[in-house]
């Protein structure tokens, strides 16, 4: 992958708490090489293809670039997560799109804003049904993440009302001739809405464009 000028390091950004006004703007086909880029360059995880239904955000203060979020695909199975829904194996395989994974998240390293990454989550959490809608034709109900204890905390996730429903177990989604292993991630959930459980298990998500 080429680097861009647009993706150099910036001289440091420090903005007083309570001072902080978000926007978050939705990543365009002509913006999409950029977030890209962002992402190779400074997540630990790098660039990958996100799977599945997905959408991305650049976060903006005061005109300035201060973070990026992805959203994509669910997890197909996490005994954590369906253990907190408590929806049949049927329910999950019908209702899983309902479900999004918020895959990346980058605060830039020359950002030093306090309460910044939890203040762009509870923004996230408070439009991204009606963005989903928009692009896909249906609400997500519950978000989901997960988080290397090895490197993080989730301190941002708990300060953002994101429910800590324990760890995976490490084991990856096993296919034929196929087994891989993973360090265990703490798991965290959002519900979008109140009744998010009822909904899940029930028989009333039919396809992608009801609620």
């Amino acid at each position: 992958m080429r680097y861009s000028e647009k993706g150099r390091p910036q001289e440091p950004i420090r903005i007083a708490a309570g001072k902080v006004e978000l926007c978050l703007s939705p990543v365009k086909r002509k913006t999409a090489p950029l977030f890209n880029e962002l992402i190779q360059r400074y997540h630990y995880l790098g660039y990958s293809r996100m799977c599945g239904a997905q959408m991305r955000f650049f976060v903006y203060t005061a005109n300035q670039l201060v973070a990026l979020l992805g959203f994509s695909a669910a997890a197909w199975r996490v005994a954590g997560r369906d253990e907190f829904i408590g929806w049949s194996d049927a329910q999950r395989k019908a209702h899983l799109h309902r479900v999004v994974n918020n895959s990346r998240f980058l605060l830039f390293p020359w950002v030093e804003v306090a309460n910044l990454a939890s203040h762009a989550l509870g923004q996230l959490a408070r439009r991204v049904g009606d963005d989903w809608q928009a692009r896909w034709g249906y609400r997500p109900l519950l978000l989901e993440t997960f988080v290397d204890p090895a490197r993080f905390r989730g301190s941002c996730y708990r300060a953002a009302g994101w429910a800590l429903l324990g760890r995976t177990s490490g084991e990856g989604l096993v296919r034929p001739g196929k087994q891989y292993r993973t360090s265990p991630k703490l798991i965290f959930a959002k519900p979008l809405q109140a009744d998010f459980r009822a909904l899940l298990c029930s028989n009333q998500l039919k396809g992608t464009t009801e609620l």
